[in-house]
C-alpha cells in the first residue's frame, strides 16, 4: 500500500525550510539547547493553531496521540513545562522573521501591480488575563495586547503586523511600516496623525481615510456630485488648517479632497483623500472595503483561536500570533496551489477536520481539481502546474 503523509505534512512542505535554518542561526535559537529545538517547537505550536488547541496541556495530549504524524513532520511529542520555557525565553523576532519569509514565498507569480496595490491599516484589541499584567494593564481590571496589521486587499492577507500592549496608540507602530510608494493606505480616525499623512503623500501614495466633524477645511473648488448617486453628497477640493496647536506648521500642505458620504445607517462621512481625479464613488468604495480587514481579523480570532493564549508573558504572546498569522499564510498558499474555489473559511474547516488524516490534500478535496500526482510535483515545485 502506498504510504500517506498527514494533511498537516503537506502544508509543512509549503514552509521555507532553508530559510528557516538560516533564521535559527541568525537568531542563535538553538545555541546550547538539548531537548526542544525550534523546529519542533514551531512545529508544536502551528499545530495548536491549526487544531484549535485550547491550552497547552490539550496540545501535547494530542501531539502524544499522533506520534507517527510527528516523526514524519520532522517533530517529537513535547513537555508542557519545556515549550512552556521555550515560549516564553526564545525571541519572538526569529517569528516575526519566519513570517516574512512564508510571506514572500507566497507572493511568488502574483503580479506587482503598485498603483492597484490597496493596502487596509487597522488594529484589533487582544483580550487577556490578569496573569499578563506586568506588561498588558491597560486599566484597574482590564488586560490586553493590540494587533496591528497592513493587509493586502488585492492579495487577501496580512503583508505587515506588529503587537503592543493595549494602552498604545494605533499611529505609534504605523510609523514604524515600511511604506510602499504608490500603493493606497486605507485607515480610520485612529491613525489621524497629519505628519503620517504628509509621509505617505510624499512617496506617491494615495490616502483614504476620515476626517473628524469639526476639522476645517478652506474649500478652493466643488466637484459636481452625480445626481445618481445619493449617498455622495459633495464632493469639495481645499486645504486642512495651515497651523496646528502650539503654532506648529502643519506637514500637510498639498491640497486634499473631502467626499461627504451617507452610508446605510443614516450616519454622515467627511472621507479625505490626496487623490483629487479618481471619481467620488471610487473613494466611497475604498473606504468601505476596510471591512475586509475586520473579517480577517474575525477570522483568525474564531478559526486560529487567538482569543485564547497558551502564555502569559509578552514574548510568548507575541510568538502565538506570528505563528497563527504564518498559519494563515500557509492556508492561502495551499488553496491557492490548489485551485479551491470555495471561501477560505470552509477550506480552513476542512484542514482542521482532517489535519491528521493519512491523506493528500487533493485527496480531501471533493472533487479533486487535479491528479494528485500534479499535485505533489506541485508542492516541490511551488508553481501552478
Amino acid at each position: 500500500m502506498r504510504h500517506e503523509n498527514t494533511v498537516f505534512h503537506s502544508l509543512l512542505k509549503l514552509v521555507p525550510w532553508p530559510k528557516f535554518k538560516e533564521l535559527v542561526q541568525k537568531h542563535e535559537m538553538d545555541a546550547g539547547v538539548r531537548d526542544l529545538t525550534t523546529k519542533g517547537q514551531f512545529i508544536a505550536m502551528l499545530f495548536a493553531q491549526l487544531a484549535g488547541s485550547a491550552s497547552l496541556r490539550d496540545l501535547v495530549t494530542a501531539l502524544e496521540s499522533h506520534p507517527g504524524m510527528l516523526y514524519h513532520a520532522g517533530g517529537k511529542a513535547v513537555r508542557r513545562s519545556t515549550l512552556a520555557d521555550a515560549n516564553r525565553d526564545r525571541s519572538h523576532a526569529f517569528f516575526d522573521d519566519l513570517f516574512a519569509a512564508v510571506l514572500a514565498r507566497g507572493q511568488i507569480g502574483l503580479p506587482r501591480k503598485m498603483r492597484q496595490a490597496v493596502r487596509l491599516v487597522d488594529s484589533t484589541s487582544l483580550r487577556l488575563s490578569s496573569l499578563s499584567s506586568a506588561w498588558a494593564r491597560f486599566s484597574k481590571n482590564v488586560f490586553g495586547a493590540k494587533l496591528h496589521v497592513v493587509y493586502a486587499l488585492d492579495e487577501e492577507r496580512p503583508v505587515y503586523f506588529a503587537v503592543t500592549p493595549a494602552n498604545v496608540n494605533d499611529i505609534t507602530p504605523a510609523k514604524t511600516i515600511a511604506i510602499e510608494g504608490d500603493a493606497t493606505y486605507v485607515f480610520d480616525l485612529g491613525y489621524y496623525d497629519y505628519a503620517w499623512w504628509a509621509s505617505l503623500d510624499a512617496q506617491g501614495c494615495r490616502i483614504v481615510t476620515r476626517v473628524k466633524s469639526n476639522t476645517p477645511l478652506a474649500v478652493l473648488a466643488e466637484n459636481d456630485v452625480p445626481q445618481d448617486q445619493g449617498l455622495i453628497l459633495s464632493d469639495r477640493i481645499g486645504h486642512l488648517p495651515g497651523r496646528l496647536s502650539y503654532s506648529r506648521k502643519n506637514p500637510m500642505q498639498d491640497p486634499v479632497r473631502e467626499i461627504r458620504i451617507r452610508i446605510e445607517t443614516g450616519k454622515i462621512l467627511r472621507l479625505l483623500t490626496n487623490d483629487l481625479d479618481a471619481p467620488a464613488q471610487e473613494i466611497a468604495d475604498l473606504y468601505k472595503s476596510r471591512w475586509q480587514i475586520e473579517l480577517f481579523f474575525r477570522w483568525i480570532k474564531q478559526m486560529l483561536k487567538i482569543k485564547r493564549f497558551l502564555g502569559t508573558s509578552e514574548n510568548a504572546v507575541r510568538i502565538q500570533v506570528a505563528v497563527a498569522l504564518i498559519a494563515f499564510l500557509l492556508l492561502r498558499i495551499a488553496q491557492g496551489l490548489y485551485r479551491f474555489e470555495a471561501s477560505p473559511l470552509t477550506f480552513a474547516r476542512l484542514i482542521r477536520a482532517t489535519l491528521t488524516h493519512r491523506r493528500s490534500i487533493a485527496a480531501i478535496l471533493d472533487p479533486p481539481r487535479t491528479s494528485p500526482q500534479c499535485k505533489d510535483q506541485m508542492l516541490l515545485e511551488f508553481a501552478p502546474c
